[in-house]
């Protein structure tokens, strides 16, 4: 059976690996000259399950002005004439309730597990290596406000078995001993001991290789024009490099999904919010973090990647361009410099921006539509990393007609009506 995928970034790349395994003949279409070229490459460099959450939740629309007024704020927003902008923020504010945000969380949370499993034992058999580390994620708060309002997270976390830690100052320390001095900014931690770091542009590199040793086929500096229907099912997807049919197709875009959707009566709520990165060569290992810190306050991720620091963050809605505006490295920068403020060079670092594919709601979109042989694997967001291994793994089992290991069905398209 052969499959079409749409896309290399480490969704595409992690779908066609897992083709391949289960003896499928696959090809991949991208528009960059190798994998993992967009949004895959310079994100936070976090696999953390245990922060799986929506950005729609209680309190988020009062939040938002505030951060649109603070300079070092997270969130900017650019407002477009583009229609599936304003519904999708609108959809996204639909979303802001405690039982909504409730219920997504727990969505993403299972897949999110799910897709770590997966990603340990992909790394047990294969033996990959991307700069990655398992030694747990800190969320680190600077107002108690911040800790106090995290019982509705802890409560999914119970729910889901998912191993944490609330600290004080001094546990705090314990985990990250760069912290040690600058504990006087921040009151205490929610630490997830099982997340894990890594280099998802690395990964998506080498594992394309692994996939293509399986023998898929990867054709890139390819723009792909349209995806054609007949009598129900697509038919061919037609290029500047030609015509290229299969008997199954994977819609792997990200942000660009909806625009190739949208044509075949699919109407996939996926908006892109760019986000902005930092690589920060790192001057003193001691004082260098350990793993992953979250920023709570500034919304930010600050991760160690072998000898760099990756610093990410901010939230940007308005447009397709990938330009790295140079006002919006001002939270990365001030939160670096705030909690590790003598572990890198920032004069040598890089500055990188890539879109998001957002679902108003939080959940990625996986499965199967009413085309009988188009299957979407898209609108992860900033959890693409977090949850490639997993969305990969369900997705592969319902091409095949198996049951996944998980239940998945909230995670497709029909559960928008």
């Amino acid at each position: 059976m052969k499959v079409l995928v749409l896309g290399a970034g480490v969704i595409g790349v992690t779908t066609s690996y897992y083709l391949a395994k289960a003896g499928f003949e696959v090809t991949v279409l991208d528009r960059q000259t190798g994998p993992g070229l967009e949004t895959s490459f310079g994100n936070a460099g976090e696999v953390s399950p245990g922060y799986a959450s929506p950005w729609a939740g209680p309190g988020v629309p009062k939040k938002a002005i505030g951060w649109m007024l603070d300079r070092y704020g997270p969130l900017v927003v650019r407002p477009q004439a583009d229609p599936a902008m304003w519904r999708w923020m609108l959809q996204m504010l639909r979303n802001c309730t405690a039982s909504r945000y409730a219920l997504n969380k727990s969505r993403m949370v299972g897949i999110a597990e799910y897709s770590r499993d997966c990603l340990r034992a992909m790394r047990a058999e294969t033996g990959i290596t991307y700069d990655d580390r398992s030694q747990g994620t800190l969320q680190l708060f600077r107002k108690q406000s911040q800790l106090d309002a995290t019982g509705g997270d802890i409560e999914v976390l119970k729910q889901y078995n998912v191993p944490f830690e609330v600290l004080d100052r001094a546990g705090c320390v314990r985990a990250e001993p760069g912290l040690a001095a600058v504990q006087e900014s921040f009151v205490g931690g929610l630490r997830l001991p099982d997340d894990e770091t890594g280099d998802c542009h690395l990964f998506t590199q080498r594992l394309e290789k692994m996939a293509a040793g399986l023998g898929v086929r990867f054709v890139y500096d390819t723009i792909i024009k349209s995806v054609d229907v007949e009598g129900g099912r697509v038919a061919k997807v037609t290029s500047n490099k030609g015509v290229f049919t299969a008997d199954c197709y994977v819609m792997a875009m990200g942000s660009f999904s909806p625009l190739f959707l949208r044509p075949l009566g699919i109407d996939a709520p996926i908006y892109p919010v760019k986000g902005y990165s930092i690589t920060v060569p790192i001057t003193d290992q001691a004082l260098a973090p350990q793993s992953t810190i979250m920023d709570e306050t500034y919304k930010v991720a600050i991760t160690r990647l072998g000898d760099r620091i990756r610093v990410g963050g901010t939230a940007e809605v308005g447009d397709y361009l990938p330009i790295a505006r140079p006002e919006r490295r001002m939270p990365l920068d001030k939160s670096l410099t705030d909690l590790f403020p003598k572990a890198g060079d920032l004069s040598r670092s890089t500055f990188w921006s890539g879109l998001r594919p957002m679902t108003p709601d939080g959940p990625p979109i996986v499965g199967p539509t009413h085309l009988g042989n188009l299957y979407l694997n898209t609108g992860h967001g900033t959890l693409g990393w977090t949850m490639a291994c997993g969305t990969a793994r369900v997705l592969v089992d319902q091409i095949m007609g198996k049951p996944p290991a998980i239940d998945v069905i909230d995670l497709a398209i029909s559960r928008y009506g």
